[in-house]
């Protein structure tokens, strides 16, 4: 009987599907990155276009409509090198400082973004501008330096074209940018919770109010991929774990950053305004007058009554401090009497009749006084 059984041969994977683990996950985390990018230039279409058609062009609207176009450009062209299998490693040599280049300066935007927001919403507090323009000066510069530290990572052809750090501290690279976005949430909460002093409300509509959930989204991100950077071990120089997280942490940190500008009430001049301002005060109750005049026109013209609402001014109220005599309390208004002394004793002073012509209608509030206790009321 012929021997059927053919000696097994293994199944050779070409090198661009035979991914490591980890550069397989990176992938496939590339894939989502490209999706929330995508999908977010789509959903602020509408919202761009309002904003595109306002008069103003301050500061913040030129950023938007920079990172609107920017962020999907250059993730797109990052996207292309890291799948496309034609690339070699010799292209790759020449272009993989693109991406940490081309970030830096997407993070340098977004920071100023936030400089500017938080130096408006403490009402152009110099002390805010400069601690906070100094964390940014500090990222730019340290970005920059850490720039000089990226090389390729030697993957074999046809796998992707992806830039690492060659130093663990490189990471600062990411650190500082982190530290911009922690100092701009913490001072986005101090500022809300200190408002509440003013104008209280529930914890959920402060939050929708100030777009704290933009702030924290963004420090959220930028705080994982700390952990990615300063805590995960990679197994070898081919195992790209550092940045798997990366271009996610730029790309959400964009899109929460553009979702700030939009979310400004009011023109975009000099970083907008804040909800609530530090100088408010409660409302106050207050004596008020309140006249509804009914002028007549001349025939055929007709108007419809005005109700208008003064402050009624300040009552003095005077106290004979005599011995023997026993006198009534005297009432001045505007450095007028409102009481007058005849031979038989003090008379009140009769309401003046009401002058003949136009008046309109007059509402005369009375308060009733008890001067019977320590202190008086009305």
């Amino acid at each position: 009987m012929a021997d059927n059984s053919t000696d097994s041969q293994p199944i050779t994977l070409p090198p661009y599907l035979d991914l490591p683990p980890h550069l397989s996950a990176q992938k496939y985390f590339f894939v989502c990155t490209l999706t929330v990018a995508a999908w977010d230039t789509l959903v602020l279409s509408p919202r761009t276009w309002r904003l595109l058609r306002s008069h103003e062009w301050p500061a913040l609207k030129i950023i938007y409509h920079f990172l609107r176009v920017y962020m999907p450009v250059e993730f797109t062209v990052v996207g292309v090198a890291f799948f496309d299998t034609a690339w070699t490693l010799d292209r790759c040599s020449h272009f993989y400082l693109f991406e940490p280049i081309c970030t830096a300066i997407l993070l340098a935007i977004c920071s100023a973004v936030h400089v500017i927001r938080i130096h408006a919403i403490y009402e152009r507090s110099r002390t805010v501008l400069f601690g906070m323009g100094g964390l940014l000066a500090l990222q730019i510069i340290v970005t920059a330096i850490s720039c000089g530290f990226y090389r390729v990572t030697p993957l074999e052809e046809g796998q992707g074209c992806i830039a690492e750090p060659k130093h663990n501290w490189v990471g600062i690279y990411w650190l500082s940018a982190t530290l911009v976005y922690t100092a701009s949430f913490a001072l986005a909460l101090q500022r809300s919770f200190k408002s509440l002093q003013i104008k209280p409300v529930t914890l959920w509509k402060l939050m929708l109010r100030d777009g704290l959930n933009l702030y924290g989204a963004i420090w959220l991100v930028n705080m994982v991929n700390m952990l990615f950077w300063f805590i995960i071990t990679p197994t070898g120089v081919e195992d790209p774990i550092r940045t798997i997280v990366t271009s996610m942490a730029a790309v959400l940190t964009t899109s929460m950053t553009m979702r700030i500008i939009l979310s400004v009430r009011g023109s975009l001049k000099s970083g907008g305004t804040y909800a609530v301002s530090s100088h408010s005060q409660p409302s106050r109750s207050g004596g008020t007058t309140h006249v509804i005049s009914t002028g007549r026109n001349a025939p055929g013209v007709t108007s419809n009554p005005v109700l208008s609402i003064h402050q009624a001014p300040p009552t003095t109220y005077t106290v004979p401090l005599t011995e023997n005599k026993e006198h009534d309390w005297v009432v001045e208004a505007d450095g007028k009497s409102s009481v007058k002394e005849g031979k038989e004793g003090i008379f009140p002073v009769e309401s003046p009749t009401a002058e003949t012509g136009d008046v309109g209608v007059k509402i005369t509030i009375d308060t009733e006084t008890d001067y019977g206790r320590g202190g008086f009321r009305k």
